[in-house]
């Protein structure tokens, strides 16, 4: 039996006809009864704040495998998952990710704010923009979503450098620099792409101290998780000039407070964290989940296994 937690109202609804007729699917909310969780055997947790796993688990003990409709599972990590396998939706939003970070920085560097902006007022005013071509950037994590970033700056003649967990060489991307270098990596580039994932090590990451070295040339670009940047510290960067800018989709607290000096700055692109979603990815999340569901029916490896040590997927 698969138990799917249902979503929050403002979220899209899980296409549940994607799963197969012969499984039986339970839709449960945020509390669901006893009777609701007996006998499951799989948890599709559809709704990515959902964060009350370890409470669910303990009273559904009879839960094997655990699936996130989301990549990051930073809310889900916990002790009762010891004993489960854990998998999340890796691949989804790769592209869609890769394409939001590509708008965000063109859109940067070419001034299509200020375009929009004097177009409003009707100004015809004459000015040059940047070029993209020949910029260096550095994009921190090594996953999945991190690649597909590089892998698209690099086709535009962006220097990218991909910065991990720990320094590594990558056949693709040649020499990976490890996280604990982030302020002498920040100094050597004019874009930081952030799209790593919310663990011990990468909170609070971005702090001044980074954006220090990333100088008054340099854009954030965060698509990761929001507390892997110091908030007030990047509010500080924005507000005297440390930075020249930032495209945030993702923020400490969600959905940003209305008092937010972030909203209103004009160097900032504030996204409600949705750089990966487009229209139909509902159905392909759903996919992920129901191909490894029929490798679970077969008794075969599950793809997209999470290390709960780690918090991801490892490369």
């Amino acid at each position: 039996m698969v138990v799917v937690t249902e979503p929050d109202p403002e979220l899209p609804p899980p296409p549940l006809e994607l799963i197969p007729a012969c499984v039986e699917v339970v839709e449960v909310g945020a509390t669901p009864t006893d009777e609701q969780l007996s006998g499951a055997q799989v948890l599709y947790i559809w709704d990515h704040r959902f964060a009350e796993l370890g409470a669910m688990l303990r009273r559904a003990r009879t839960v094997r495998w655990v699936h996130a409709a989301s990549v990051g599972v930073n809310r889900l990590l916990c002790p009762e998952l010891a004993p489960v396998t854990l998998t999340n939706s890796r691949g989804v939003f790769d592209v869609p990710i890769a394409e939001w970070v590509l708008g965000a920085v063109l859109s940067h560097v070419k001034g299509l704010g200020d375009s929009w902006s004097l177009q409003r007022e009707r100004q015809w005013q004459y000015r040059t923009s940047g070029r993209l071509a020949g910029t260096r950037a550095a994009v921190v994590g090594t996953g999945s979503i991190g690649r597909a970033i590089a892998e698209r700056l690099m086709r535009l003649d962006v220097n990218v450098t991909l910065v991990g967990r720990t320094a590594s060489a990558d056949p693709a991307f040649g020499a990976v620099r490890a996280s604990t270098e982030l302020v002498s990596v920040a100094g050597e580039v004019d874009l930081l792409v952030l799209a790593a994932p919310l663990t011990a090590a990468t909170t609070a990451m971005v702090g001044a101290a980074v954006l220090d070295a990333l100088g008054p040339r340099g854009f954030l670009v965060n698509v990761g998780r929001g507390p892997t940047v110091v908030e007030s510290d990047l509010v500080d960067a924005l507000r005297g000039g440390v930075i020249a800018g930032a495209a945030l989709d993702v923020f400490e607290v969600e959905p940003l407070p209305a008092e937010s000096p972030l909203w209103s700055m004009p160097n900032v692109l504030v996204s409600p964290h949705i750089s990966g979603d487009y229209a139909g990815f509902e159905a392909d999340m759903m996919r992920v989940f129901t191909d490894n569901l029929a490798r679970w029916l077969r008794g075969e490896p599950l793809h997209n296994v999470v290390d709960p040590a780690v918090g991801y997927v490892p490369s």
